[in-house]
Formats: C-alpha cells, structure tokens, sequence
C-alpha cells in the first residue's frame, strides 16, 4: 500500500512514518504534489552461516610465503 506526505508533514511525524515503512508500507514524501523521496524498509543483512566452505580446498601454492625479491619489494629484508 502507498501513502503521500508532504515534506513538512513528514518532518512533523517521522518516527511514525518509520514505523509505517518497517511495517512493510511504501511512504512517499513530496514537495507540494511532486513526489521527491520513498521511505521504505531494509531487509535484514543474512548473518554468516558457520560450515559453508566445509570441504573445499585451497588452491596449491595459493598461501605460499614471499620470496626474497618480493620482501625485497616490500621493504622487508
């Protein structure tokens, strides 16, 4: 569902409009009778989830250590 505020209605009652979004409602904001923002809720972020790379293999050679010439390089003797 949608709702329009104007920008200063909106400024007067934000939390409430936070609330609206985070409730799954799609909040317009405008500036006279043009729209200008949309409110809308954030997804959660889907945490890590532990064993998920159980079984694979680095590659060979993939974590060898530096040669001289590199920490040469590097500035490390």
């Amino acid at each position: 569902m949608l709702f329009m505020y104007t920008m200063h209605k909106a400024k007067s009652m934000l939390s409430q409009l936070v609330q609206e979004a985070a409730n799954g409602k799609e909040v317009i904001i405008a500036r006279g009778n043009v729209p200008v923002a949309r409110l809308i809720a954030i997804k959660p972020v889907k945490g890590r989830k532990p064993g998920t790379m159980k079984g694979l293999k680095a590659k060979p050679g993939a974590f060898d250590p530096l040669g001289p010439a590199e920490l040469k390089l590097w500035g490390i003797e």
